[in-house]
């Protein structure tokens, strides 16, 4: 090889180091500057001691083009040191009627309203032992929790920053094998038995430049994506030792305890009674009833779009149906937590079903006191209710539908 040669060589191995040296330096101011301004934020966060805010809120599936969920709420929310798992206590009113309460959490227990059945259930963590706390946090709370993680977490992390004209926009991704949720601080959601796919978590946020407070965020995981806004925030108006989460229950709605047994509310309660009857209408607009199924036997399952579960149990629900002759057995899916019928076609596109699929009402789901997903009903040819199955499991309740309808058959 020629002297030159090896100079050139030479050259080209230096250049090389040296341009990596300065896109590491460069990579490296980059990161400082974003933590110094989370810092900045951060900080701005922590001087809230309490807030009152509108809050604006939908949810859908990823490949979905309409939200399956939309909310309006009004929200007041405090700081809670005390609280050591949320960190935070609020009550969720409603936006036209800020005396109605729809949710409230003081740190101890959280309030479920049920409008429709006048009853409240309080929940104080005993029933159901797990790592966090089932509770959306209210989003000062929820965004502070974020960027903690984000400046001290270890996890392997992709942080990004963008100026916007008003706005700084931040994307927080998290590559672990378990998704990231917040509740008062970071939690692995432990591993699901079904297939929920890529468990990358992705945290955006948007900043006002002016107040140097976030305003919105998008949370996107593999089986749902959420956008929350807020505005019209009030800060440090009201104190917590004003708050008592009893002062807002409704006067004349039942109380009962998070896991009692209400047998008023169990679909267990239609055993042996002839099926409520209904008319709905599927992703087209077509309307249905349950008299329009003339089989032996009727199989309905009450799901949701967003239930884990229920998506697992499709492949067994969509090979059902061949196993029976027509006039013997008949299938219908009842959508209960969207009624958008372009969430329904989606849904039936991704997970590549044609069975009967069909959008709930209010007073279906409370007819058949539907609380949980799935809930399978099994009717004779009298639509005499034989069978009620809650929950799903790979097998075991394959297992199950197959025993309750070659009885009948």
């Amino acid at each position: 090889m020629g002297k030159n040669k090896k100079t050139d060589i030479m050259k080209k191995i230096i250049n090389l180091v040296l341009v990596t040296l300065i896109l590491s330096s460069c990579s490296e101011n980059v990161n400082k500057t974003t933590n110094k301004y989370l810092s900045k934020v951060l900080k701005n966060l922590n001087k809230i001691e309490s807030v009152s805010y509108l809050s604006k809120g939908e949810s859908w599936q990823p490949g979905d083009t309409a939200a399956a969920f939309i909310f309006q709420r009004y929200v007041e929310a405090y700081n809670n040191p005390s609280d050591t798992t949320i960190g935070s206590s609020w009550v969720v009113l409603n936006e036209k009627d800020k005396t109605h309460l729809e949710f409230a959490y003081d740190g101890k227990m959280r309030t479920l309203i049920y409008d429709d059945e006048k009853r409240m259930v309080i929940d104080s963590f005993k029933v159901r032992k797990l790592p966090f706390r089932p509770v959306s946090p209210p989003f000062y709370n929820y965004t502070k929790s974020i960027l903690k993680y984000a400046l001290a977490t270890k996890d392997s992390i992709v942080i990004e920053r963008k100026n916007l004209d008003d706005a700084v926009y931040l994307k927080l991704t998290i590559y672990e094998d378990r998704q990231v949720e917040f509740f008062g601080k970071a939690h692995f959601i432990p591993k699901s038995p079904y297939n929920l796919g890529d468990p990358t978590s992705r945290y955006e946020l948007w900043i006002d430049k002016s107040t140097n407070l976030p305003y919105r965020i998008r949370r996107e995981m593999s089986h749902d994506i959420s956008v929350t806004s807020v505005s019209n925030p009030e800060f440090n108006k009201i104190k917590i030792e004003n708050f008592t989460a009893s002062d807002y229950f409704p006067k004349d709605y039942e109380i009962s305890q998070y896991g009692e047994s209400n047998k008023r509310l169990n679909p267990n309660k239609l055993l042996g009674k002839k099926a409520p009857n209904w008319l709905l209408t599927d992703s087209d607009g077509k309307e249905f009833s349950l008299s329009d199924l003339k089989s032996k036997v009727v199989l309905i399952q009450f799901t949701s779009v967003s239930c884990g579960p229920c998506k697992a149990s499709i492949p067994f629900l969509k090979k059902l149906p061949s196993k029976y002759k027509e006039e013997n057995f008949d299938f219908v899916a009842i959508e209960c937590t969207s009624r958008n019928s372009n969430v329904l076609k989606n849904y039936m596109i991704r997970n590549n079903f044609d069975y009967r699929f069909l959008l709930s009402t209010k007073e279906v789901i409370k007819d058949y006191s539907i609380k949980s997903f799935p809930v399978f009903f099994i009717l004779d040819e009298n639509y005499v209710i034989k069978n009620v199955i809650t929950g799903y499991g790979i097998e075991t309740t394959d297992k199950q539908i197959f025993e309750a309808i070659n009885e009948l058959i």
